[in-house]
């Protein structure tokens, strides 16, 4: 396996043993097929952060543990990437574990292999269940600190959490949508990947809570479930379209846009109003077609440096008083897209 690292920080990148980094790069047996593939990602990481490793300074190792569609864990990944340059003099060296969607056994496993290897700090996206809490306090207690990313397990031993306020962001939704059908009988499609996603589930309460309120001719179709994947839903969205006559606005807060439009196109369904959540390169594109209304945005990287500035105070690197806040909700209309 060509390679251009020193073993040692293939090792410590990978959270391996030496002796398994020679192994594998050598191609000899007695290797788990799923350490190849974590040594040959561990390269990978590597190679994006090869400026970083040439950086003097003390190192933080953090890993970081996703469970998100592609298309939203390429754009965390590259976020934190680009963001790490600014935490000079400090070199963090992010690991990755992402994955479209894990079971809660997955999560523990891997936190719990963090937690032997061990870690200078975990960023972390995940379901609020007991037993990934659970896992969190085991690292607690190990001296590894976590911060949720983007959905909360509020009762978790996590240190901080870090991403936008969700309860606003169903709030901000809900007015627009009130705004844009007024104060007559309408219903509105509304879709999670999954409810046990912290964030999602206070962004739906939000919403229902604000339409209630202020607009309560407004009814609701759900189509939760499908974890952001494509097939999946589209799937959801196809089974309940036969219970409404017309549906009128789409709030997408867990994506799969694209999936959704499909699905309503077949039952020639045309909403007045969609909105989502999250600039992802498939939202930027329905947004410059005119097929999503608005997105409710925040900003990835301004979230992920207040993570890692948790992760420095933890340790006692970084001043209380210089944490960043996590970023606020913005509306972003085809007018108004970031280059």
């Amino acid at each position: 396996m060509a390679h251009r690292f020193l073993v040692k920080e293939i090792a410590l990148q990978a959270g391996v043993g030496v002796a398994t980094v020679d192994r594998v790069l050598n191609g000899r047996a007695h290797v788990r097929e799923g350490t190849r593939k974590r040594i040959e990602q561990a390269i990978k990481e590597l190679e994006k952060q090869e400026l970083q490793l040439a950086t003097t300074g003390r190192k933080l190792v953090i890993d970081v543990v996703v469970e998100a569609p592609t298309r939203f864990a390429d754009e965390i990944q590259t976020a934190l990437l680009n963001e790490l340059p600014g935490l000079h003099p400090l070199v963090f060296r992010p690991r990755f574990l992402m994955r479209e969607t894990m079971s809660a056994e997955d999560v523990t496993d891997a936190l719990r292999a963090i937690a032997r290897r061990g870690s200078h700090g975990v960023l972390l996206k995940a379901r609020d269940v007991p037993e990934i809490s659970e896992a969190i306090g085991e690292l607690q207690r190990r001296g590894i600190p976590v911060v949720t990313l983007f959905t909360d397990l509020p009762m978790s031993g996590r240190i901080a959490y870090a991403g936008l306020d969700n309860r606003v962001a169903g709030a901000t939704a809900a007015y627009l949508i009130g705004q844009w059908l007024g104060d007559f009988h309408a219903t509105v499609l509304v879709t999670m990947s999954d409810e046990r996603f912290r964030g999602e589930e206070e962004r739906e309460a939000s919403f229902r809570r604000a339409l209630r309120t202020r607009y309560p001719k407004i009814a609701l179709l759900d189509a939760s479930g499908g974890h952001g994947l494509d097939t999946d839903t589209e799937a959801k969205v196809r089974d309940v379209l036969p219970r409404a006559s017309r549906i009128d606005a789409v709030y997408s807060m867990g994506g799969g846009n694209a999936a959704i439009l499909r699905a309503l196109a077949a039952a020639r369904q045309t909403p007045r109003c969609f909105i989502g959540h999250d600039l992802d390169r498939e939202n930027v594109q329905l947004l410059r077609q005119g097929r999503i209304h608005a997105i409710l945005h925040h900003d990835l990287r301004q979230d992920l440096r207040s993570a890692c500035q948790h992760v420095m105070l933890f340790h006692r690197l970084f001043p209380a008083s210089a944490v960043g806040a996590s970023s606020s909700v913005v509306v972003v209309t085809p007018e108004n897209v970031p280059t």
